[in-house]
């Protein structure tokens, strides 16, 4: 069977029954998407499947053949990042990074969609992904900063203090 991630197609040994998810962090070594529950509750393993986001491990790999596969890995580049993950940094919505994969493709998927920058609209479309550090605003405020097309520096977060991502630390 072939499945298709992230542009590349890989032909896979698990069995067609085998959670999409084990086969995206066992098989191939693609570890964005987090196995939380393994009952489809908290997000984490949420990847795109033709661009709709889907829960990795609620899906059999069967499913996934001819279709295309996007994980947060498929987003951008650390050379590139798409504008929900500098959306992301710059709003400093990652905590401890669990859900962060999930949040960022079903986010990708609203504003992919004609998603708005509406709070209100924001957390339907998110609703069932759970965070335990964060309390979604911070969350909520990248999704509408990527929905209006914002633009950023990532050398500063929105509250103005430094990222790693250039300086290595904090100031």
């Amino acid at each position: 069977m072939n499945v298709t991630v992230n542009g590349v197609t890989h032909e896979i040994e698990g069995g067609p029954l085998t959670p999409l998810l084990d086969v995206l962090r066992e098989e191939l070594g693609i570890t964005g998407p987090k196995a939380g529950c393994h009952q489809g509750s908290c997000g984490a393993c949420t990847v795109l499947v033709d661009g709709e986001p889907r829960r990795a491990c609620l899906i059999p790999s069967v499913y996934a053949e001819g279709k295309e596969i996007t994980t947060v890995e498929g987003l951008g580049t650390p050379e590139d990042l798409s504008a929900i993950q500098e959306a992301f940094i710059h709003h400093y919505a990652a905590q401890c990074g669990f859900c962060t994969s999930g949040m960022m493709v079903a986010a990708k998927a609203y504003i992919d969609r004609g998603g708005t920058d509406d709070p209100e609209a924001i957390q339907e479309a998110l609703g069932g992904h759970m965070c335990r550090c964060t309390g979604y605003a911070k969350i909520i405020e990248a999704v509408s900063a990527a929905a209006r097309g914002d633009s950023f520096d990532l050398t500063t977060t929105a509250v103005g203090k430094y990222t790693t991502m250039t300086t290595g630390g904090a100031e």
